[in-house]
């Protein structure tokens, strides 16, 4: 970091940061007590057969950790956070400043202790204890094979088919599965990583520069400082290809056409939007690597280089706006970054908010509105699902890690898959991923540019915001005092304990606690429930209007095909689609016949290579066991493994005619193989019928 401080201003001090204080449960390391100023991985990637044999496949090498202790006292110990995974098999350090006569490295003893189901304490002891402001270096050799933070896939499980594939996913807590470290979002660093591969292998990571070294070895360096969460790695059988001035695609070579006819062009308008509205992009690069078939995910903002679902690749560029969301991650999130875990809405509520600023800039506000509208209609489903009183529906969620060796009962529900855990001491971090971060975080920055009541003000302290916190770890706290001095009249008003009335459009809430509490921060954060104020979507009624009155006409027994006919549906983007589609889902089944009929006439939708509208259209032929078609459901999740996809179409089949279910076991044990191990577990509790 810069000398004048993580903000780099010119050697103005800092405020101070509640976050500086903050207490990270779910993490075992002394993060506190050392500051962690550099971290290099040396690493060999090596493709066996899975298992715990000779030859299996694992990344072997080195971490090393640069370090200052920061406890006026010294320290004898060091705590990092590991896994059961990881094999640590030597530590030596190396005390001195750089630049001294370096001491040789002496060989130092370590142990492990239990935290949680997720990970556990590696304890390094000091043979003399280290002085207060001494700087060293520690020096880990490990081995990682299987486990939960690095994703080995069999050539069936990549779109070429030939060759392996690994890759890691931090978030929230699984690099300590990767690599020893402090892992918490709190502290940050600068990482650099040279990893060798087999022959004919590219190894990429989320790092600033890259370069080849030798015919097998890549050397990496971030310049920036990340959380450890957002050191991202993946090896396979890459091709890359420019598609702007900062921006590459990286893929399997049989998809690298799609994916650079998809984007060329596309990124650059979509990131100097965000600069325009948040700041500079400081991250140098932003490239996308589209991951093979089985990812689960949607996306994943490693810095410099997203990973995505090859989903986004339709072939007409109507996904190529989801990206947005990634993109602005690179201000909310890894620029100024939540300190724990449960404060995720901080990285996601803003996020929200930023797509949606540059969405509604780019594509106007009625359909940022319309995408919004199904942002709330899924946290309105979760909430329908879960329980407004589920404590995961706060903000601030409390994380409490369970007892180690405990494993958490996984509720599946929902289109996205949502994850409920209220049956066992503790919650893993990676049981807060549900819509209420996003979308009631999205509502609560909704909220505080209301009460400013100018855009253009409140865009300015966004901006404000990014540069005061930038390369920063913060609570709430931080940010809501940022607020209340940036806008001192709301100060006055005293706008954080504002009692009264509902806000606009409000369903949900008891009368009693519309009695009882008003706007306060404290209730946005700590109340479980409905938000208290949802922002006006109604511009987006005139995209939502059509589409309603449209699916209206193909409910009636008998088809009014002049009047379909007159709509004219060429000019509507996805979410409009996808608007029209959920309504026709929401009153199917239809009349005998209809939906062929629907099919017909739409073969944008029923046709379509957009995973969103195969996803719909999929789930309209199940629910009117319309079987012609249910080879189309069966091509599209052999075509992909992604969650927020695959398991809706599995609870539809399963809920579905005797044919769609038998559709269901077959198309399963066809991709089983191919797909993520969390989702087939997933797939086989949905299979399994109730009660059994």
């Amino acid at each position: 970091m810069e000398s004048s401080g993580p903000g780099g201003r010119g050697g103005v001090a800092r405020r101070p940061l509640h976050s500086a204080q903050a207490v990270d449960v779910a993490s075992a390391s002394s993060f506190r007590a050392f500051e962690i100023l550099h971290l290099h991985l040396d690493l060999r990637a090596e493709f066996g057969p899975p298992g715990p044999g000779p030859g299996s496949r694992g990344l072997n090498g080195t971490a090393v950790l640069e370090l200052r202790c920061l406890l006026p006292e010294g320290a004898s110990e060091l705590r990092l956070d590991s896994h059961s995974c990881l094999q640590v098999t030597a530590a030596t350090l190396r005390r001195g400043q750089p630049g001294d006569q370096q001491p040789l490295p002496e060989p130092v003893p370590f142990h492990t202790q239990p935290f949680s189901h997720y990970g556990q304490a590696l304890c390094v002891a000091f043979p003399q204890p280290c002085r207060a402001g001494e700087r060293f270096q520690l020096e880990l050799t490990y081995r990682v094979g299987e486990g939960p933070g690095v994703c080995w896939l069999a050539p069936e499980q990549t779109a070429g088919k030939k060759k392996p594939f690994v890759y890691t996913q931090g978030q929230a807590v699984l690099n300590r599965a990767f690599f020893p470290c402090f892992d918490t979002p709190a502290v940050k660093c600068t990482y650099s990583a040279l990893v060798e591969v087999p022959d004919g292998f590219t190894a990429v990571m989320s790092a600033s520069t890259w370069e080849k070294r030798d015919s097998n070895k890549f050397f990496f360096r971030m310049c920036q400082p990340i959380p450890s969460y957002l050191i991202a790695l993946a090896i396979g059988d890459l091709a890359s290809a420019e598609v702007g001035p900062r921006s590459r695609v990286w893929a399997e070579p049989c998809l690298i056409e799609a994916a650079k006819e998809e984007y060329n062009g596309v990124i650059e308008e979509f990131l100097a939007t965000g600069e325009k509205l948040f700041g500079p992009y400081v991250w140098g690069r932003y490239d996308l690597l589209f991951m093979p078939p089985s990812f689960p995910f949607g996306g994943m903002e490693n810095p410099c280089l997203t990973f995505v679902t090859p989903c986004l690749l339709a072939g007409d560029r109507s996904l190529a706006d989801v990206i947005i969301h990634e993109i602005s991650h690179s201000w909310f999130g890894n620029l100024v970054t939540n300190a724990n875990w449960g404060e995720f809405w901080l990285n996601e509520g803003f996020t929200m908010y930023a797509q949606r600023r540059v969405s509604t800039i780019l594509f106007g506000a009625a359909y940022t509105c319309l995408e919004a509208a199904t942002g709330r209609a899924l946290l309105r489903q979760h909430m329908d699902v879960s329980g407004e009183e589920n404590p995961l529906n706060k903000l601030r969620v409390k994380i409490e890690p369970g007892p180690e060796g405990s494993s958490p009962e996984l509720v599946v529900f929902g289109a996205a898959g949502f994850k409920a855990n209220s049956l066992y001491p503790g919650v893993d971090p990676d049981d807060t991923y549900n819509e209420t971060p996003y979308e009631k975080g999205y509502c609560f920055v909704s909220y505080l540019a209301h009460l400013v009541g100018d855009q253009d003000q409140f865009d300015k302290f966004l901006k404000a915001y990014v540069e005061e916190f930038k390369f920063q770890s913060i609570l709430a706290e931080d940010f809501l005092e940022f607020y209340l001095e940036y806008f001192p009249q709301l100060k006055e008003k005293r706008v954080d304990a504002i009692p009264g009335k509902q806000g606009n459009g409000t369903a949900g809430f008891r009368e009693v606690a519309e009695k009882e509490q008003g706007f306060e921060f404290d209730r946005w954060l700590n109340t479980p429930g409905w938000p208290p104020y949802l922002p006006d979507l109604s511009p987006g009624d005139s995209l939502m209007k059509p589409a309603e009155e449209l699916a209206e006409l193909w409910v009636t027994s008998e088809l009014d095909m002049q009047a379909i006919e007159a709509v004219s549906i060429s000019t509507w983007k996805t979410y409009q689609l996808v608007y029209f589609l959920d309504k026709i889902l929401q009153k199917s089944p239809l009349p005998p016949g209809n939906v062929k009929k629907l099919g017909e006439t739409y073969p944008k939708i029923s046709n379509a290579r957009n995973a969103e509208l195969r996803l719909r259209w999929g789930q309209i032929i199940l629910k009117n066991d319309h079987q012609e078609e249910f080879w189309k459901v069966k091509e599209f999740l052999q075509s992909q493994g992604k969650q927020k996809y695959t398991l809706p179409l599995y609870h539809a089949m399963m809920g579905g005619s005797e044919t769609a279910r038998t559709l269901a076991k077959d198309t399963f044990a066809a991709t089983a193989s191919q797909l993520h191990s969390n989702v087939v577990n997933y797939i086989r509790q949905i299979l399994v019928p109730k009660g059994s």
